[in-house]
């Protein structure tokens, strides 16, 4: 109270006595510059601390999942050992190895080729087989739909007597093939054709007409689920062949004209999927040898 009493009359006294009561200017600056200056070495020593507690808290916190889930349960991204550069497996045409960016189909990798009938996609299938055969890899064809042409398979080049065939009865028992030979470990590519024809088991034992919601997509979406992890420990390349159908909800809206079939799922886990289709016939003179191919890559 008396401080304040004390300015007021400072209001109405000449400058000498006001400069007495209230100091000159450059002390009023001087006196705020200290105060700064004290808060701001302040601030940094304390920010030191704060950083050095969360550096020992972090340590603590690793130690703690090292010594529960083992060594290797998590690293620095840049520090660790793992392989900077993810093996690959070669697709056969080197125009669409260096398309992918990486060489080919990374391994412990899902990849996904879809497209129309006959557009080729068990053809690059078995070429990418082929190429894995070369290098001494063990391969398997997880044949669902029942219609692998073996000599179309001797003809791209693969060695069909080292070549695991498997033609399962429903989509869980192939799905549980899959998965017991990826985490063998001892598998280089694995291929699934088609997804369209992993027909869950109780749809087989329904009724034709019954309605069965979304079953398909529930198996494709755990089994990815399941085989994600083991995948990557075993380095093998996972390919499913999908079809398409048409997507009638979007006619004449300007969406997309067609869906893959097995829901959602495959898509999200899917490292590299893959757009084939016919674009045309080879032909010399009467004869029509070959077919062109227009291949989409639409993600990686």
């Amino acid at each position: 109270m008396a401080r304040l009493v004390t300015l007021r009359r400072a209001l109405f006294v000449p400058e000498g006595l006001r400069r007495v009561v209230l100091g000159t200017s450059s002390q009023t600056r001087n006196f705020a510059t200290k105060g700064k200056r004290k808060s701001k070495s302040d601030g940094s020593e304390s920010g030191e601390e704060n950083t050095s507690k969360k550096d020992l808290a972090l340590q603590q916190a690793l130690d703690q999942i090292t010594s529960q889930f083992g060594k290797g349960s998590i690293m620095w991204f840049g520090r660790s050992e793992a392989p900077k550069n993810v093996p690959v497996v070669s697709t056969g045409s080197f125009a669409l190895d260096i398309a992918l960016g990486c060489g080919g189909f990374p391994k412990g990798r899902v990849v996904e080729i879809f497209g129309p009938e006959a557009s080729g996609k068990t053809t690059l299938a078995l070429h990418v087989i082929a190429e894995a055969q070369k290098q001494g890899g063990y391969c398997v064809f997880m044949d669902a739909e029942h219609a692998l042409d073996s000599s179309l398979a001797k003809a791209i080049g693969v060695n069909t007597e080292n070549l695991l065939l498997s033609q399962p009865d429903c989509g869980e028992q192939a799905l549980s093939l899959v998965d017991t030979l990826i985490r063998s470990g001892s598998v280089d590519v694995v291929v699934v054709d088609s997804v369209a024809a992993l027909v869950p088991k109780s749809e087989l034992d329904g009724e034709m007409g019954d309605a069965h919601m979304a079953m398909q997509a529930r198996l494709m979406s755990q089994a990815l689920r399941k085989l994600s992890h083991s995948l990557s420990q075993s380095q093998t390349v996972l390919i499913f062949i999908n079809q398409v159908r048409a997507k009638l909800s979007t006619f004449g809206f300007g969406g997309p004209t067609e869906v893959t079939c097995g829901g959602n799922a495959l898509k999200f886990y899917a490292s590299v999927r893959l757009n084939i289709r016919r674009v045309g016939f080879i032909k010399k003179g009467e004869e029509v040898p070959d077919m062109q191919q227009s291949l989409r890559h639409l993600l990686v």
